[in-house]
């Protein structure tokens, strides 16, 4: 989050700023945040993810999405990720044909501006959604990835990669992601 606003704005407010606003925001407890740009390596590894994401989990029924498509968690924050994935039907607002409920993987590439807030409270009311079942974070100034799984008692467990030469899997899509694939152009050629 980059800028906080001065007063408290309802959700029909925050979507009259979004369809009149150039850049994105993000909105929760009567606050609109305005999101700041990317990086290009921060536009890279979000590229490299949705690219292998999106042809892997196709046959099986999933979505990939970017950025330009918002997820609403049930506490009511309306954000953007970098990377989301929809296993079967992607359910949507009642009145925003824009808007995710239910995805079941979520990636964000971390910035200084963002690290602590998508390692913290935006992790915490990710985790309400209760379709998710992956956390991706990745590093975009040094190799290095976190993937956080839900697991059947509900606790959330981390696992940290730091090598181009392994891989992450993602048992949810049966697919795995090659640190090599997801810093490509960035740390890998």
């Amino acid at each position: 989050m980059l800028q906080r606003s001065q007063r408290h704005y309802s959700e029909d407010d925050y979507f009259a700023v979004e369809a009149s606003s150039g850049i994105k925001h993000e909105f929760y407890r009567g606050e609109i945040f305005a999101m700041a740009g990317a990086s290009l390596a921060h536009n890279h590894i979000s590229a490299n993810v949705l690219s292998v994401l999106r042809s892997a989990v196709r046959p099986r029924g999933c979505s990939a999405f970017g950025s330009d498509l918002r997820v609403k968690t049930p506490d009511g924050l309306f954000t953007y990720p970098d990377v989301m994935v929809v296993c079967g039907t992607v359910a949507l607002t009642a009145d925003r044909p824009d808007t995710i409920t239910n995805p079941c993987v979520i990636v964000e590439v971390l910035s200084d501006a963002t690290r602590e807030y998508d390692r913290g409270e935006k992790f915490t009311l990710y985790q309400a959604i209760p379709t998710l079942q992956e956390y991706l974070l990745i590093e975009q100034d040094r190799v290095s990835a976190t993937h956080w799984q839900r697991q059947p008692t509900g606790e959330w467990t981390a696992q940290t990669y730091v090598s181009l030469d392994v891989a992450i899997s993602l048992p949810t899509l049966g697919v795995t992601l090659s640190l090599r694939e997801i810093y490509l152009q960035v740390f890998a050629s």
